[in-house]
């Protein structure tokens, strides 16, 4: 079932809570009146009591019917009572029964009391009095009425205002409610309409931001800097795509040509196999840009996922310095490595590819200097450091060269070996062990590259990991 729109939801809203003001007020309205009439009635029933107790006292023969323009015969009536509840006198209206019983006059004796009941005679109910009088010839009790058929008429004509006009003005606050929220909500609808209109091939277009500082404003502020990341990252993805098929692309050429000469040389043996090694260096070249490859991809929320198992530094370092040796020797470079024989917990084959990335970036660009590889810990952080002695890093590319398919300068898109994912790899492997990759140039020349990773000291030694000999 699909939700209620928010314009509908917000009149909603406000119609309700226009219905429970109005029927609070409403409420309030009816119960005011009606007290108020009932205190005006009581304040005419002890004025008249006044007048009456004060006739009595004068010993009148009968104040109740003598008393005409103060008894008004249609609308109050009196009685007065003795102690014992029996007629003493009465208005002729009333004349059939006492308007009150005798517990009444009991509970009277000391202040007057006032109360509703009904009596007989009188069509509507009565506000009745009971004020008691002390003459020569004994205790007697003034009961003075008053009909509440005005007073329930006006409350009735309140109510029945209320009834007609309370559902007008919640049918017009529900309009204006309707209205307003389709006001508040037109430059949200601008900017959905305008988001609908964006497209790969319009990723600049930014959201209309409104002039008032609100939260309108500050959404579409958001949604614009989010747009200014999607479109970062669609050019991002299509220049590691462009630059991914130019470097598949090289040694795949490579790899044909040789492939071709190779089967074109039959009668030579010594240039067949020139051609074979040729082709097998272009494919080791494409294992490695495609591992490199297959790692980013891997990589899930910007983090690599990693396994960590105890490992030895020292020896991690060793392998892959024993591993490159003769690769330096080539280009007349020497290693150099360094590394502390603590065991921490990383994941040993991410962090070897990192340093063998590392290694092979320096040999690349070492100009045939030495090369000093070391690795430490401390605390709860393992710092891994290659250092050369070429010309170090353009101060233009330092701040994007963990960025994949970078190789010196920013224009630059011709590189002899490498896919320039190397420090990509590093980077990701270093934010994957909660650390971070740091490239700088020395002050002496050359470049730094290293990268850290998070890893508490493993308790125990290497003799304590299954399966792992023992080191003297």
């Amino acid at each position: 079932m699909r939700r209620i729109p928010i314009r509908l939801r917000l009149t909603l809203a406000v119609a309700t809570g226009m219905a429970v003001v109005l029927a609070g007020l409403g409420l309030l309205l009816h119960v005011r009146l009606q007290a108020d009439l009932t205190r005006a009635i009581d304040m005419e029933l002890r004025s008249r009591a006044q007048v009456v107790t004060a006739g009595m006292r004068r010993n009148d023969p009968s104040v109740i019917a003598a008393g005409g323009n103060l008894i008004d015969p249609d609308e109050a009536f009196a009685q007065v009572l003795s102690a014992a509840g029996a007629i003493v006198d009465t208005s002729p209206g009333v004349a059939g029964a006492p308007m009150v019983p005798p517990a009444v006059l009991r509970s009277a004796v000391r202040s007057p009391v006032s109360l509703t009941a009904r009596v007989r005679g009188v069509d509507d109910p009565a506000r009745l009095l009971v004020v008691p009088i002390r003459t020569a010839g004994g205790s007697l009790f003034l009961v003075l009425g008053s009909t509440l058929g005005d007073r329930n008429e006006a409350v009735a004509r309140l109510t029945l205002l209320l009834a007609v006009l309370g559902p007008i003005a919640l049918i017009v606050v529900s309009a204006g409610g309707w209205l307003v929220a389709g006001a508040a909500l037109r430059p949200v609808d601008r900017m959905r309409m305008e988001a609908d209109a964006v497209s790969e091939s319009e990723l600049d277009r930014r959201l209309p931001v409104p002039e008032a500082d609100d939260e309108l404003s500050r959404l579409a502020v958001s949604l614009n800097a989010l747009l200014g990341r999607l479109q970062e990252a669609f050019r991002r993805e299509g220049r590691f795509l462009d630059q991914a098929s130019h470097e598949l692309r090289t040694p795949l050429a490579v790899l044909k040509m040789e492939l071709d000469l190779a089967a074109a040389r039959e009668g030579d043996p010594e240039q067949l196999r020139e051609a074979l090694v040729n082709a097998s260096r272009e494919a080791d070249r494409l294992v490695r840009l495609a591992e490199d490859l297959l790692v980013l991809a891997r990589i899930q929320g910007g983090r690599l996922p990693v396994r960590r198992v105890p490992t030895s530094l020292s020896e991690l370092v060793d392998g892959v310095c024993t591993a490159r040796r003769a690769a330096a020797g080539a280009v007349g470079s020497r290693l150099v490595c360094t590394a502390m024989a603590d065991v921490v917990p990383v994941d040993a084959s991410r962090v070897r590819q990192a340093l063998e990335d590392l290694l092979d970036n320096a040999l690349r660009h070492g100009a045939g200097g030495p090369i000093e590889v070391s690795a430490e810990w401390d605390a709860d952080l393992v710092r891994i450091s290659v250092r050369d002695h070429g010309s170090g890093f353009d101060p233009e590319v330092l701040p994007i060269a963990g960025d994949a398919f970078v190789h010196g300068a920013p224009d630059q898109r011709e590189v002899p070996e490498g896919g320039g994912l190397g420090l990509a790899i590093v980077r990701a492997v270093a934010e994957a062990h909660g650390g971070h990759m740091e490239l700088q140039n020395a002050p002496q020349g050359g470049a730094v590259a290293s990268f850290t990773l998070r890893a508490a000291a493993w308790s125990g030694n290497l003799a304590s990991i299954p399966g792992h000999p023992h080191v003297e």
